[in-house]
Protein backbone atom coordinates (compact mmCIF):
# COMPACT_ATOMS: atom_id res chain seq x y z
CA UNK A 1 0.00 0.00 0.00
CA UNK A 2 1.23 3.35 -0.98
CA UNK A 3 2.23 6.24 1.89
CA UNK A 4 1.98 9.72 1.92
CA UNK A 5 1.44 12.87 4.07
CA UNK A 6 -1.53 13.96 5.16
CA UNK A 7 -2.38 17.16 4.86
CA UNK A 8 -6.02 17.54 6.38
CA UNK A 9 -7.74 15.12 8.63
CA UNK A 10 -11.25 15.73 10.10
CA UNK A 11 -12.37 15.46 13.77
CA UNK A 12 -15.70 13.82 13.73
CA UNK A 13 -17.60 15.15 16.14
CA UNK A 14 -15.96 18.06 17.47
CA UNK A 15 -16.30 21.86 15.96
CA UNK A 16 -13.57 22.29 13.41
CA UNK A 17 -10.67 20.39 10.98
CA UNK A 18 -7.52 19.87 12.52
CA UNK A 19 -4.65 20.27 10.09
CA UNK A 20 -0.39 19.48 9.96
CA UNK A 21 -0.53 16.10 10.90
CA UNK A 22 0.57 13.00 9.14
CA UNK A 23 -0.82 9.97 8.41
CA UNK A 24 -0.17 7.12 5.84
CA UNK A 25 -3.20 6.33 3.60
CA UNK A 26 -4.74 4.98 0.43
CA UNK A 27 -3.09 6.01 -3.16
CA UNK A 28 -5.98 8.99 -3.91
CA UNK A 29 -6.09 11.86 -1.32
CA UNK A 30 -9.84 12.05 0.02
CA UNK A 31 -11.26 15.63 0.56
CA UNK A 32 -11.50 16.10 4.68
CA UNK A 33 -14.49 15.03 5.98
CA UNK A 34 -17.16 16.59 7.78
CA UNK A 35 -18.22 16.44 11.59
CA UNK A 36 -20.48 13.47 12.11
CA UNK A 37 -19.79 11.53 8.20
CA UNK A 38 -17.22 9.18 9.43
CA UNK A 39 -17.27 5.06 8.66
CA UNK A 40 -20.34 4.76 11.74
CA UNK A 41 -21.48 8.02 11.78
CA UNK A 42 -22.04 10.17 15.34
CA UNK A 43 -21.65 8.41 19.31
CA UNK A 44 -25.57 8.34 20.07
CA UNK A 45 -26.22 8.33 23.96
CA UNK A 46 -24.75 6.29 26.60
CA UNK A 47 -26.60 2.57 26.25
CA UNK A 48 -26.88 0.60 29.55
CA UNK A 49 -23.83 -0.01 30.22
CA UNK A 50 -22.49 3.50 29.75
CA UNK A 51 -20.84 2.67 26.41
CA UNK A 52 -21.53 5.22 23.25
CA UNK A 53 -21.93 3.96 20.12
CA UNK A 54 -22.55 4.58 16.76
CA UNK A 55 -26.42 3.85 15.62
CA UNK A 56 -26.54 0.03 14.33
CA UNK A 57 -23.88 -1.38 17.35
CA UNK A 58 -24.75 -2.67 20.80
CA UNK A 59 -22.42 -4.04 24.16
CA UNK A 60 -22.87 -6.17 26.26
CA UNK A 61 -20.19 -7.21 29.49
CA UNK A 62 -18.60 -10.82 29.28
CA UNK A 63 -16.86 -10.60 32.57
CA UNK A 64 -16.35 -8.30 35.80
CA UNK A 65 -13.12 -8.54 38.10
CA UNK A 66 -13.35 -10.81 40.96
CA UNK A 67 -16.49 -12.23 39.65
CA UNK A 68 -17.84 -15.16 37.75
CA UNK A 69 -17.54 -15.23 34.45
CA UNK A 70 -21.32 -15.62 32.94
CA UNK A 71 -22.33 -19.45 32.72
CA UNK A 72 -18.68 -20.50 33.97
CA UNK A 73 -17.44 -20.73 37.81
CA UNK A 74 -14.18 -18.86 36.74
CA UNK A 75 -13.15 -16.00 38.66
CA UNK A 76 -12.05 -13.16 36.17
CA UNK A 77 -9.08 -11.16 36.73
CA UNK A 78 -8.05 -7.71 38.00
CA UNK A 79 -6.82 -4.64 35.54
CA UNK A 80 -7.86 -6.60 32.35
CA UNK A 81 -5.09 -5.45 29.36
CA UNK A 82 -4.17 -6.49 26.40
CA UNK A 83 -5.86 -8.78 24.72
CA UNK A 84 -6.66 -11.08 21.45
CA UNK A 85 -8.98 -13.29 19.35
CA UNK A 86 -8.62 -16.84 18.19
CA UNK A 87 -10.81 -19.33 15.66
CA UNK A 88 -11.94 -22.31 17.93
CA UNK A 89 -13.57 -24.28 15.17
CA UNK A 90 -16.57 -22.30 14.31
CA UNK A 91 -16.22 -20.45 17.52
CA UNK A 92 -13.53 -18.54 19.25
CA UNK A 93 -11.30 -17.29 21.78
CA UNK A 94 -10.65 -13.90 23.35
CA UNK A 95 -7.86 -14.09 25.47
CA UNK A 96 -6.97 -10.96 28.58
CA UNK A 97 -3.73 -10.44 30.35
CA UNK A 98 -3.97 -8.97 34.21
CA UNK A 99 -1.49 -6.07 34.26
CA UNK A 100 -1.26 -7.19 38.59
CA UNK A 101 2.08 -7.05 40.21
CA UNK A 102 2.30 -9.60 41.56
CA UNK A 103 0.60 -12.24 40.14
CA UNK A 104 -0.12 -10.77 36.52
CA UNK A 105 -1.50 -13.95 34.13
CA UNK A 106 -3.33 -14.05 31.34
CA UNK A 107 -7.25 -15.39 31.02
CA UNK A 108 -8.99 -16.74 28.56
CA UNK A 109 -12.59 -16.84 27.68
CA UNK A 110 -14.42 -19.45 24.74
CA UNK A 111 -17.80 -18.21 22.57
CA UNK A 112 -19.90 -21.00 20.50
CA UNK A 113 -20.71 -19.71 16.49
CA UNK A 114 -23.71 -17.63 18.20
CA UNK A 115 -21.52 -15.79 20.60
CA UNK A 116 -22.75 -17.58 23.74
CA UNK A 117 -20.39 -17.61 26.76
CA UNK A 118 -18.88 -21.63 27.20
CA UNK A 119 -16.03 -21.51 29.36
CA UNK A 120 -13.47 -19.16 30.62
CA UNK A 121 -9.81 -20.59 32.82
CA UNK A 122 -6.42 -19.55 33.22
CA UNK A 123 -3.70 -19.96 31.01
CA UNK A 124 -0.94 -17.94 32.77
CA UNK A 125 0.34 -17.69 36.23
CA UNK A 126 2.88 -16.55 38.75
CA UNK A 127 3.69 -13.64 36.08
CA UNK A 128 4.26 -9.79 36.61
CA UNK A 129 2.35 -6.70 35.21
CA UNK A 130 1.20 -8.73 31.95
CA UNK A 131 0.50 -5.74 30.29
CA UNK A 132 0.21 -6.08 26.18
CA UNK A 133 1.35 -8.65 24.17
CA UNK A 134 0.56 -10.04 20.81
CA UNK A 135 -0.61 -13.02 18.62
CA UNK A 136 1.46 -15.37 16.78
CA UNK A 137 0.64 -17.23 13.28
CA UNK A 138 0.79 -20.30 14.52
CA UNK A 139 -2.41 -19.30 17.19
CA UNK A 140 -0.30 -18.63 20.56
CA UNK A 141 -0.45 -15.85 22.45
CA UNK A 142 3.12 -13.81 23.57
CA UNK A 143 2.22 -12.16 26.72
CA UNK A 144 4.68 -9.28 28.03
CA UNK A 145 5.84 -8.14 31.28
CA UNK A 146 5.83 -4.97 31.83
CA UNK A 147 8.32 -4.57 34.69
CA UNK A 148 12.39 -3.72 35.00
CA UNK A 149 13.83 -7.18 33.25
CA UNK A 150 11.09 -8.20 32.31
CA UNK A 151 9.89 -11.36 30.15
CA UNK A 152 7.69 -12.66 27.46
CA UNK A 153 6.15 -15.71 27.75
CA UNK A 154 4.65 -17.44 24.93
CA UNK A 155 0.92 -18.65 26.18
CA UNK A 156 -1.50 -21.56 24.97
CA UNK A 157 -4.75 -19.79 24.29
CA UNK A 158 -6.66 -23.37 25.07
CA UNK A 159 -5.06 -23.83 28.38
CA UNK A 160 -3.37 -27.23 26.68
CA UNK A 161 -0.28 -26.81 26.39
CA UNK A 162 1.96 -25.07 29.14
CA UNK A 163 2.90 -21.62 28.98
CA UNK A 164 6.80 -21.17 28.11
CA UNK A 165 9.39 -18.45 29.34
CA UNK A 166 11.13 -17.11 26.08
CA UNK A 167 14.10 -15.29 27.32
CA UNK A 168 15.93 -15.02 24.06
CA UNK A 169 12.97 -12.34 23.30
CA UNK A 170 14.90 -9.88 25.54
CA UNK A 171 14.91 -9.05 29.17
CA UNK A 172 13.45 -5.09 29.42
CA UNK A 173 10.03 -3.17 30.37
CA UNK A 174 7.91 -5.14 27.51
CA UNK A 175 4.98 -3.68 26.55
CA UNK A 176 3.40 -5.15 23.03
CA UNK A 177 4.73 -7.44 20.46
CA UNK A 178 3.74 -8.14 16.72
CA UNK A 179 4.35 -10.88 13.97
CA UNK A 180 5.75 -10.50 10.60
CA UNK A 181 4.92 -13.54 8.91
CA UNK A 182 6.50 -11.57 5.44
CA UNK A 183 10.28 -11.08 7.36
CA UNK A 184 9.46 -13.71 9.95
CA UNK A 185 10.06 -11.68 12.71
CA UNK A 186 8.54 -10.44 15.95
CA UNK A 187 8.52 -6.37 16.84
CA UNK A 188 8.61 -5.05 20.22
CA UNK A 189 7.65 -1.92 22.10
CA UNK A 190 9.29 -0.81 25.24
CA UNK A 191 7.18 0.86 27.86
CA UNK A 192 10.02 3.81 28.65
CA UNK A 193 10.81 7.37 28.75
CA UNK A 194 13.97 6.73 26.69
CA UNK A 195 12.30 3.37 25.34
CA UNK A 196 13.62 1.56 22.34
CA UNK A 197 11.85 -0.29 19.43
CA UNK A 198 13.23 -3.96 18.81
CA UNK A 199 12.56 -7.18 16.54
CA UNK A 200 13.06 -10.72 17.30
CA UNK A 201 14.64 -12.81 14.43
CA UNK A 202 13.59 -16.54 15.71
CA UNK A 203 16.49 -19.16 14.32
CA UNK A 204 13.40 -20.85 12.91
CA UNK A 205 10.29 -19.45 12.41
CA UNK A 206 7.41 -20.55 14.48
CA UNK A 207 9.67 -21.45 17.62
CA UNK A 208 10.92 -18.45 19.57
CA UNK A 209 13.07 -20.62 21.67
CA UNK A 210 16.10 -19.22 20.23
CA UNK A 211 17.03 -16.29 17.91
CA UNK A 212 18.27 -12.49 17.65
CA UNK A 213 17.10 -9.55 19.47
CA UNK A 214 17.77 -6.53 17.44
CA UNK A 215 17.35 -2.53 18.14
CA UNK A 216 15.85 -0.04 15.66
CA UNK A 217 18.55 2.71 14.59
CA UNK A 218 17.98 6.07 13.35
CA UNK A 219 18.31 9.80 13.69
CA UNK A 220 16.52 11.77 16.17
CA UNK A 221 13.86 13.47 13.89
CA UNK A 222 10.21 12.34 13.07
CA UNK A 223 11.40 10.89 10.69
CA UNK A 224 13.87 8.97 8.38
CA UNK A 225 15.65 5.91 7.13
CA UNK A 226 16.71 3.23 9.52
CA UNK A 227 18.33 0.13 10.38
CA UNK A 228 18.14 -2.53 12.77
CA UNK A 229 21.52 -3.90 14.77
CA UNK A 230 21.87 -6.46 16.78
CA UNK A 231 21.59 -6.14 20.83
CA UNK A 232 25.27 -7.81 22.78
CA UNK A 233 23.61 -9.21 25.70
CA UNK A 234 19.40 -9.34 25.14
CA UNK A 235 18.91 -10.31 29.39
CA UNK A 236 19.90 -6.07 30.02
CA UNK A 237 21.94 -7.05 32.78
CA UNK A 238 23.99 -5.22 34.36
CA UNK A 239 23.58 -2.93 30.89
CA UNK A 240 19.97 -2.57 30.20
CA UNK A 241 18.87 -3.42 26.57
CA UNK A 242 18.32 0.18 25.33
CA UNK A 243 21.68 1.76 26.18
CA UNK A 244 23.63 -0.86 24.66
CA UNK A 245 24.03 0.25 20.80
CA UNK A 246 24.94 3.69 20.19
CA UNK A 247 22.29 5.34 17.79
CA UNK A 248 19.50 3.34 18.89
CA UNK A 249 16.14 5.22 18.56
CA UNK A 250 14.39 6.40 21.48
CA UNK A 251 10.35 6.36 21.84
CA UNK A 252 8.65 8.21 24.70
CA UNK A 253 6.80 4.87 26.09
CA UNK A 254 6.18 2.32 23.91
CA UNK A 255 2.85 1.04 23.97
CA UNK A 256 0.60 -1.30 21.39
CA UNK A 257 1.54 -2.48 18.14
CA UNK A 258 0.38 -3.47 14.76
CA UNK A 259 1.54 -5.46 12.18
CA UNK A 260 -0.11 -5.10 8.20
CA UNK A 261 0.97 -4.78 4.92
CA UNK A 262 4.34 -4.38 5.25
CA UNK A 263 4.16 -1.55 7.55
CA UNK A 264 4.56 -1.59 11.52
CA UNK A 265 1.96 1.16 13.94
CA UNK A 266 2.77 1.48 17.31
CA UNK A 267 1.99 4.00 19.98
CA UNK A 268 3.97 6.04 22.25
CA UNK A 269 1.93 7.22 25.28
CA UNK A 270 4.68 9.87 26.46
CA UNK A 271 4.17 12.46 23.44
CA UNK A 272 0.78 11.03 22.24
CA UNK A 273 1.66 9.93 18.65
CA UNK A 274 1.43 6.72 16.43
CA UNK A 275 4.31 6.01 14.51
CA UNK A 276 4.77 3.65 11.37
CA UNK A 277 7.44 1.93 9.62
CA UNK A 278 7.05 1.57 6.40
CA UNK A 279 9.35 -1.96 5.55
CA UNK A 280 9.67 -2.11 1.90
CA UNK A 281 11.31 1.43 2.11
CA UNK A 282 13.06 1.47 4.90
CA UNK A 283 11.99 4.76 6.45
CA UNK A 284 9.53 5.79 9.63
CA UNK A 285 7.54 8.65 10.11
CA UNK A 286 4.85 9.87 12.65
CA UNK A 287 1.40 8.52 11.65
CA UNK A 288 -0.53 10.78 14.20
CA UNK A 289 0.70 13.55 16.29
CA UNK A 290 -1.93 15.86 18.49
CA UNK A 291 1.11 18.67 19.17
CA UNK A 292 0.55 19.32 15.45
CA UNK A 293 -2.96 19.91 15.63
CA UNK A 294 -3.47 23.41 15.34
CA UNK A 295 -7.17 24.24 15.18
CA UNK A 296 -9.78 22.72 17.24
CA UNK A 297 -9.41 19.82 19.32
CA UNK A 298 -7.20 16.64 19.22
CA UNK A 299 -9.39 13.81 18.17
CA UNK A 300 -7.17 11.05 19.54
CA UNK A 301 -5.41 11.63 23.45
CA UNK A 302 -3.72 8.92 25.85
CA UNK A 303 -2.78 6.44 22.68
CA UNK A 304 -2.56 3.41 23.96
CA UNK A 305 -3.32 -0.39 22.37
CA UNK A 306 -3.56 -0.41 18.87
CA UNK A 307 -5.22 -3.09 16.09
CA UNK A 308 -6.64 -3.18 13.01
CA UNK A 309 -9.07 -4.97 10.31
CA UNK A 310 -9.00 -6.00 6.87
CA UNK A 311 -10.58 -3.66 5.70
CA UNK A 312 -7.60 -0.91 6.59
CA UNK A 313 -9.01 0.52 9.39
CA UNK A 314 -6.75 1.06 12.41
CA UNK A 315 -8.42 1.08 15.95
CA UNK A 316 -6.65 3.08 19.17
CA UNK A 317 -7.43 2.88 22.40
CA UNK A 318 -6.92 5.54 25.00
CA UNK A 319 -5.56 5.58 28.41
CA UNK A 320 -7.49 8.44 29.73
CA UNK A 321 -8.21 11.01 27.73
CA UNK A 322 -11.94 11.05 26.56
CA UNK A 323 -11.96 6.50 27.52
CA UNK A 324 -12.52 6.21 23.31
CA UNK A 325 -11.46 3.44 20.92
CA UNK A 326 -11.16 5.87 18.13
CA UNK A 327 -10.80 4.69 13.97
CA UNK A 328 -8.23 6.01 11.50
CA UNK A 329 -9.76 5.05 7.91
CA UNK A 330 -7.86 4.51 4.94
CA UNK A 331 -9.30 8.14 3.83
CA UNK A 332 -7.66 9.83 6.62
CA UNK A 333 -10.49 10.07 8.60
CA UNK A 334 -9.78 9.94 12.99
CA UNK A 335 -12.83 9.49 14.88
CA UNK A 336 -14.25 8.23 18.06
CA UNK A 337 -15.57 5.01 17.39
CA UNK A 338 -16.79 4.34 21.12
CA UNK A 339 -16.31 6.25 23.91
CA UNK A 340 -17.12 4.75 27.70
CA UNK A 341 -18.64 7.24 30.33
CA UNK A 342 -18.58 7.76 34.31
CA UNK A 343 -15.24 5.83 34.31
CA UNK A 344 -12.45 8.87 33.77
CA UNK A 345 -9.88 7.04 36.25
CA UNK A 346 -9.90 4.16 33.98
CA UNK A 347 -8.14 2.92 30.48
CA UNK A 348 -9.26 0.89 27.88
CA UNK A 349 -7.17 -2.10 26.83
CA UNK A 350 -6.82 -5.13 24.92
CA UNK A 351 -9.04 -4.37 21.72
CA UNK A 352 -9.46 -7.44 19.56
CA UNK A 353 -11.65 -8.25 17.11
CA UNK A 354 -13.34 -11.71 16.87
CA UNK A 355 -12.35 -14.17 13.47
CA UNK A 356 -15.69 -12.76 11.40
CA UNK A 357 -15.10 -9.33 12.45
CA UNK A 358 -18.06 -8.74 13.43
CA UNK A 359 -17.17 -8.41 17.23
CA UNK A 360 -14.79 -6.17 19.44
CA UNK A 361 -13.69 -7.13 22.44
CA UNK A 362 -11.99 -5.20 24.86
CA UNK A 363 -11.42 -4.07 28.72
CA UNK A 364 -11.79 -0.77 30.72
CA UNK A 365 -8.87 -1.70 33.09
CA UNK A 366 -10.39 -0.11 36.61
CA UNK A 367 -13.87 0.54 35.64
CA UNK A 368 -16.47 2.72 37.27
CA UNK A 369 -14.53 2.28 40.72
CA UNK A 370 -10.84 3.35 39.44
CA UNK A 371 -9.28 0.56 40.99
CA UNK A 372 -7.86 -2.55 39.35
CA UNK A 373 -10.37 -4.95 41.36
CA UNK A 374 -12.94 -3.28 39.04
CA UNK A 375 -12.37 -3.95 35.52
CA UNK A 376 -14.77 -4.66 33.08
CA UNK A 377 -14.68 -6.92 29.72
CA UNK A 378 -16.64 -5.43 27.00
CA UNK A 379 -17.93 -7.04 23.37
CA UNK A 380 -19.14 -4.78 20.53
CA UNK A 381 -21.42 -6.15 18.14
CA UNK A 382 -22.60 -4.55 14.88
CA UNK A 383 -22.14 -3.70 10.95
CA UNK A 384 -18.08 -3.16 11.10
CA UNK A 385 -17.27 -2.18 7.56
CA UNK A 386 -15.24 -5.77 5.91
Amino acid sequence: MERRTLLRAAVLGGSSAVFGGTLWRGAAHAAPAQPGTGPYGALGSADANGVRLPSGFTSRVIARSGQTVTGTSYTWHSAPDGGACYADGTGWIYVSNSEINPSGGTSAVKFSSAGAITGAYRILSGTRQNCAGGRTPWNTWLSCEEVSLGYVYETDPWGVNAAVRRDAMGRFKHEAAAADPVRKVVYLTEDETNGCLYRFVPTTWGSLSAGTLQVLVAGTATSGSFTWANVPDPDGSPTTTRTQVSGSKKFNGGEGCHYADDTVWFTTKGDNRVWQLNLNSGTYELAYDDSLVTSGTAPLTGVDNITGTSSGDLFVAEDGGNMEICVITPDDVITPFLRIDGQSGSEITGPAFSPDGSRLYFSSQRGTSGSSSGGITYEVKGPFRA
